[in-house]
């Protein structure tokens, strides 16, 4: 074709522009000149809105090197293809946490083991390394492992079985060094979860009812090494006291380190598409006890401990009536007008005897931010279902057991702490993550339908199949953009478990009942993936080192592996043949001695 009549560059870019993607590539191969179009940018810039169906509103990531790169990191580098399938659980996989140097991963499951595997093998397969049965400490199972900061510590959530078949949680610290038992905590209600705050100290719960449909949460400070170095050091510190209405609790917990000097790392600028596609629901932010329109939302019952944030009757042992079930059993006996009574007590003694909030807690004076910690959690007011996000700031000397214990810095009329914050999803939470950075919380809902009132705490509203994925920006507190959307649940409002979900720098990735997990693009907002179970996906998870590297947790029992299709590709590659050195300074010599006879 070099030596014919060349088609000007114009019309081929014509042409190239009716082509797919692949069948440009290939024609790019025919010759020097279709070669050059190929790359063309503005073909590519085409291809990049047109194949993956983005607004042109959305603009190219400030990252991107070109449009050619940025359609082949969205095509080549999603961890898409089944790698491994992972069978040592012989029941239900609840959740996966990769270690913070990406190493080594932990499992959790149903049948009652913590597993820790290895990502480092020369061959790139990955193995199991230890097990850990909790049986013998009386669980039911494990439902949640989440690594320290240097990797030394993990922390195992689990349901522990009481007395009359009944259950609250309980933590474990497990050393990684030689897999001893360092601690246990106990943590009610389980499906707080618990987390670390640091390196050597971890956040727990417990639930004490106060009335029916009343009760408070206190959050504790544990050491992970429960050994007492003087009298003067805690092992243990209560962290808030804060109290519950309407059946509702705490749930959840995680840590989120907000930097001062960080740099949003999504496209945030988007008003044309947000004006194009605007909001379905706004969020509703505002400040616990300090309007008039809130303490009428607080005029509802609370949820019950029992019906617990919902993990299912499937994924959850039968709860007694020393739990939440008292509530449920007192909604059939108690009027609708004595559990209202109990309502405006509640709020009465909450005004009386709430910490007021510190309004400057969250703000900072204009070049004068600072690092902050936040307690994140899942809450409620309107109903026990948990529809709220509360934050709640650590200040420094609070991350400690050192010190005094909570209250002495209180007056005598001061039991509870009040929130900082709280975002409304309007929707029945089921599940959180958040950005490697901190920045940005990513939140699994299954939303409410608009406009509905909720009058019984204890019959929450209907719940739709799709589940929402929020973006909050958390130095802002409030919702980014549209919620992402693709995958789906079916089980109703008392029975929908926890679904883990997991970001990395450009991915964000959850599981769904509909027995697939799914991958979305952080910066487009659209869904780039689905992968397929024989069950439903209860959690997936980004290796921190490599991003194309993601694992999946079915109720299948197993974990799969995928990698990226780049990834696969070289993995399967022929490796060039090392180079034997003594004939390669044979051949030089040969030549050194021709040139000087040359």
């Amino acid at each position: 074709m070099d030596n014919g009549p060349a088609l000007p560059d114009s019309l081929v870019l014509e042409i190239f522009l009716r082509l797919p993607h692949d069948t440009v590539l290939s024609a790019g191969l025919a010759c020097r000149q279709w070669l050059a179009v190929s790359r063309d940018e503005f073909l590519w810039r085409e291809l990049f809105y047109s194949y993956y169906r983005i607004p042109r509103s959305v603009p190219r990531h400030p990252a991107a090197l070109s449009w050619y790169r940025e359609f082949k990191r969205l095509f080549d580098c999603i961890p898409c293809v089944e790698v491994q399938t992972l069978k040592e659980h012989h029941d239900q996989v609840l959740h996966l946490a990769f270690s913070h140097r990406g190493h080594r991963f932990s499992s959790c499951s149903k049948d009652c083991t913590v597993k820790l595997w290895d990502t480092e093998r020369p061959d790139g397969t990955i193995t199991m390394v230890h097990s850990s049965s909790m049986r013998q400490f009386n669980w039911g199972y494990t439902q949640f492992s989440q690594f320290n900061g240097d990797d030394t510590l993990l922390l195992v959530s689990g349901v522990y079985l009481g007395p009359h078949h009944s259950s609250s949680g309980e933590i474990a610290v497990i050393n990684l060094e030689n897999y001893t038992l360092l601690s246990r905590v106990r943590n009610k209600p389980y499906d707080v979860f618990g987390c670390w705050l640091n390196e050597t100290h971890l956040i727990s719960g417990n639930l004490h009812w106060i009335g029916n449909m009343t009760s408070c949460s206190v959050l504790w400070l544990n050491k992970a090494f429960q050994d007492v170095e003087s009298e003067n050091v805690n092992v243990v510190k209560r962290l808030f006291k804060i109290q519950n209405i309407n059946a509702s609790t705490i749930r959840t917990v995680m840590v989120a380190h907000c930097r001062r000097h960080d740099s949003p790392d999504l496209l945030l600028d988007y008003e044309a598409q947000a004006q194009s596609q605007p909001l379905s629901h706004q969020p509703l932010l505002f400040d616990l006890g300090t309007t008039d329109s809130e303490e009428e939302e607080e005029d509802e019952e609370r949820r019950r401990e029992m019906r617990l944030q919902g993990l299912s009757t499937a994924h959850l042992p039968q709860l007694t009536p020393s739990g939440l079930e008292h509530v449920i059993q007192g909604r059939h006996s108690e009027a609708p007008e004595a559990r209202e009574l109990e309502t405006k007590w509640a709020q009465l003694m909450a005004r009386a005897h709430t910490k007021a909030p510190d309004p400057n807690v969250l703000s900072s004076a204009p070049g004068d931010e600072e690092d902050k910690t936040y307690l994140l959690f899942t809450t409620g007011s309107l109903t026990y279902s948990p529809h709220q996000i509360g934050i709640k700031r650590i200040m420094p000397d609070q991350m400690t057991t050192s010190g005094p214990v909570l209250g002495e810095e209180r007056s005598t009329d001061e039991f509870f702490d009040s929130l900082d914050h709280v975002i409304d999803i309007h929707g029945h939470i089921i599940g959180m993550g958040l950005s490697p950075d901190h920045r940005y919380l990513y939140v699994n809902s299954r939303a409410w339908p608009a406009g509905c009132v909720i009058s019984d705490p204890m019959s929450p509203p209907p719940i739709a199949e799709e589940i929402d994925l929020h973006v909050i920006d958390l130095k802002s507190l409030r919702e980014e953009r549209r919620s992402l959307r693709a995958h789906r649940a079916f089980t109703p409002n008392d029975e929908c478990f926890f679904i883990f979900l997991d970001v990395s720098r450009d991915f964000v990735a959850s599981g769904a009942e509909d027995k697939h997990g799914y991958i979305w693009d952080r910066h487009y907002n659209i869904c780039l993936a689905r992968l397929q179970h024989d069950d439903v996906v209860n959690s997936v998870a980004f290796s921190p080192a490599d991003q194309e590297l993601l694992l999946s947790a079915s109720d299948d029992s197993t974990i799969k592996v995928w990698r990226s299709p780049r990834m696969v590709r070289l993995a399967h590659a022929p490796r060039p043949r090392p180079r034997n050195l003594l004939s390669w300074l044979g051949r030089n010599k040969n030549a050194t001695s021709n040139n000087g006879e040359l």
